[in-house]
């Protein structure tokens, strides 16, 4: 009787053991509110949780549909979610009795009477099932339920980054061609001012230096734009990439800045709280639920230390003719229960309770470092988007002081007061600010998508 019951007790400690799903409150708390300067009046956020509305443009919306349904990152994560699911009816079915059934003929050779041989038909249905005494298979159920939780949100956090990298690559795309079209302003002005300068060394009004500046400045200018249609060829191709489709049968109509829906006016995003954002982010989601998968693992395995109990049931019809095989008199019935308990395994259970605790702690690592990782985006967000505000004001003033000295230079050089090396100083410094002011511009909209993904790529409300 005593071991008996030091076998039960044993039994229930090993069962109480068993770890539960992680309590949220020993998740690592986030802090209580982001150090970066978030904006006061904030663009609302679309109703249906599509982001990228709040920019009121139909390419940009559709990229990003072709984008969900045609993206192979997507299928992939479809694809995975997909398994995870089979995975867990797999696990649930374990919770459940096992039926099938048979019809088995056969011929055997008797030794009585010697030589003698017979048919035997037999029908029969096998019914098996493992009482869960212990919660063993409940928890792997869970684990799995967990699993698909866990791809479900990588799904999202797959779509969420490839409808980012689709904004980002079509606003770099619009930058390539305002940029584009700034250099091929400027190079149709200098061919013109060779022209006029070629003239003049013709006639001999200038000299031979002057002409050669000119003609530098047109090839150097040359040489940028061509480096800008290569750009904008590789932007294009890796925007089809991201939609889905062939690089060579992808094309997007060039547009100016000005023309877009969105210029002039870049959205203003809260981050909202740390503790909002983690609760939002798909890939924090994952994280958690891994975390919870591999704690129920570490209940699966300690759980195989206790007895497990089968019970089995067999009946069917045995009989040497199919004509009285449903006869009663054929009828057979088996019944069983088996019990079994692990003595002796030369520790393959304890090395299989280490590894998943050893995992529950690389889950725990994870979920720490995501967590530090989604902080570190949103600030970093933040502090890019302040500092491109205070540099937009900035170079707008340089633009209009660097028209306003390309003006002045040309006025002077027109009544001889100045040479034409002033002249192309102040053009070349009005090109190069302007490219520069068209950068931050285009980095305000890049930093306001990364902000977006940041906090989850939404801010009405916890999804």
């Amino acid at each position: 009787m005593l071991k008996v019951f030091t076998f039960a007790s044993a039994a229930i400690l090993l069962s109480a053991c068993a770890t539960a799903p992680v309590d949220k409150a020993a998740l690592p708390a986030p802090p209580a509110a982001f150090a970066g300067p978030q904006s006061v009046a904030a663009t609302p956020a679309p109703a249906s949780g599509q982001w990228w509305l709040i920019f009121h443009d139909d390419a940009l919306d559709g990229l990003i549909a072709r984008a969900m349904s045609a993206n192979n990152d997507v299928a992939l994560a479809s694809a995975h979610l997909e398994q995870a699911r089979a995975l867990l009816g797999s696990a649930r079915s374990d919770l459940w009795p096992q039926l099938s059934v048979g019809y088995s003929p056969s011929r055997s050779t008797y030794l009585q009477p010697p030589g003698k041989a017979a048919n035997v038909h037999t029908v029969n249905a096998d019914l098996s099932y493992e009482v869960d005494l212990f919660g063993r298979l409940n928890r792997a159920a869970k684990a799995a339920n967990y699993d698909a939780t866990a791809s479900a949100a990588l799904l999202k956090d797959a779509q969420l980054l490839i409808q980012s990298r689709v904004a980002e690559s079509y606003f770099a795309l619009r930058a390539l061609d305002e940029d584009r079209a700034i250099v091929a302003e400027t190079l149709d002005a200098y061919r013109q001012s060779l022209a006029v300068t070629q003239h003049r060394y013709d006639e001999g009004d200038v000299a031979e230096l002057d002409l050669a500046r000119r003609t530098t400045a047109v090839a150097a200018t040359e040489a940028a734009a061509a480096a800008l249609d290569q750009q904008r060829a590789q932007a294009l191709h890796a925007l089809a990439v991201l939609v889905g489709e062939p690089a060579s049968g992808f094309e997007l109509e060039a547009q100016r800045w000005a023309q877009q829906p969105w210029a002039g006016t870049v959205p203003a995003v809260p981050a909202g709280l740390p503790s909002d954002v983690l609760n939002r982010r798909p890939d924090l989601i994952a994280a958690e639920a891994n975390l919870n998968a591999a704690a129920q693992r570490v209940g699966v395995a300690k759980a195989a230390w206790l007895p497990s109990l089968s019970l089995t049931a067999e009946g069917g019809y045995a009989s040497p003719k199919t004509a009285s095989l449903f006869d009663p008199a054929s009828a057979t019935f088996t019944l069983a229960a088996a019990l079994s308990q692990a003595v002796f395994d030369g520790g393959a259970r304890k090395a299989n309770i280490d590894y998943a605790k050893g995992g529950l702690d690389a889950a725990f690592a994870s979920y720490r470092q995501n967590a530090l990782v989604a902080v570190q985006e949103v600030e970093d967000s933040l502090s890019d988007l302040d500092s491109l505000r205070r540099q937009e004001q900035a170079e707008t003033d340089a633009v209009a002081s660097a028209s306003r000295a390309y003006d002045l230079s040309q006025t002077r050089y027109r009544e001889g007061s100045s040479s034409q090396l002033e002249v192309l100083d102040a053009e070349r410094a009005l090109l190069s600010i302007r490219r520069e002011a068209l950068r931050v511009r285009a980095a305000q909209y890049q930093a306001s998508i990364a902000l977006i993904r940041a906090i989850g790529g939404d801010w009405g409300g916890t999804n």
